[in-house]
């Protein structure tokens, strides 16, 4: 089975997707331009990650994104995207005091911007959250291990369950999840046999981010994988280009065309 296989991605193709061996790629993206670059080029799934308020906004944190903002950012990625799924992460503050709040929050994001699905960080903690709005229809992705809107809890984004107390509740929480009627979970940051071990005790589809190989997909923040945050170096990270040498340059010249009276030239008017 290849991805050609699928004219539009849905919950039910990533199922397949994990019978048949095939992995998932899933990227985020958080406008129409780079939604329809990252469309036409075959991924599976466009995440719109509250990963904004750090690579649009500028913020150090994910946390002061708001929802007004995700459901912003989400609807200029659905009227980019033909064939991949669109999961929107779930800001924090919109669904961890109270599941009816939570409920409210995914209504919107899928009313107001034509979303897939919602992606909620969290176990057991959050768990009345999560089924409250997977009965009421709405697909939710789950995402365990480091949780980055839980950052000044944990310190530090170093990787997660690696003592046996934390690795056993990441196992439960990921069986949980499935329970609940969750489509699929992320998880980031942790070592690769406990991922493996996860993707294993669970038949919905597991993505990793800094989780090794042997789970049934990946994911990268597009703006790192593009080279356009040189920053950012963690050794899950693969650069598959680099924009910000490319743009940097381009601007560079388009800069000396225009002072040298280069730009525009005679055919370059009307």
């Amino acid at each position: 089975m290849t991805s050609q296989t699928y004219s539009r991605v849905t919950t039910k193709s990533l199922q397949q997707m994990k019978v048949s061996g095939e992995k998932i790629a899933m990227l985020t993206a958080y406008d129409y331009t780079f939604a329809g670059l990252v469309d036409g080029a075959g991924i599976d799934i466009i995440l719109v990650g509250d990963s904004a308020s750090n690579v649009m906004g500028g913020h150090e944190t994910t946390l002061p994104i708001t929802l007004d903002q995700m459901i912003y950012h989400a609807s200029s990625v659905v009227r980019g995207a033909k064939r991949a799924l669109v999961v929107v992460d779930l800001p924090f503050g919109t669904y961890q005091a109270d599941s009816k709040e939570a409920l409210r929050s995914a209504i919107r994001i899928m009313k107001e911007s034509g979303a897939h699905a919602v992606k909620v960080e969290g176990g057991i903690q959050v768990k009345d959250s999560i089924e409250r709005i997977i009965k009421a229809g709405i697909p939710v992705m789950g995402h365990l291990g480091l949780t980055p809107q839980s950052i000044y809890k944990f310190g530090t984004y170093t990787v997660r369950a690696k003592e046996e107390e934390e690795a056993e509740q990441l196992l439960n929480d990921t069986i949980m999840l499935e329970q609940l009627g969750c489509f699929g979970v992320v998880l980031e940051k942790i070592p690769a046999s406990l991922a493996k071990k996860a993707t294993a005790s669970v038949n919905i589809p597991i993505i990793g981010i800094g989780a090794g190989p042997l789970v049934d997909g990946q994911v990268l923040v597009l703006h790192d994988m593009l080279g356009m945050n040189k920053e950012f170096s963690p050794r899950f990270l693969r650069r598959y280009s680099d924009l910000d040498k490319i743009i940097h340059n381009a601007v560079e010249q388009y800069t000396q065309d225009v002072k040298s009276k280069d730009f525009p030239n005679e055919t370059e008017q009307y």
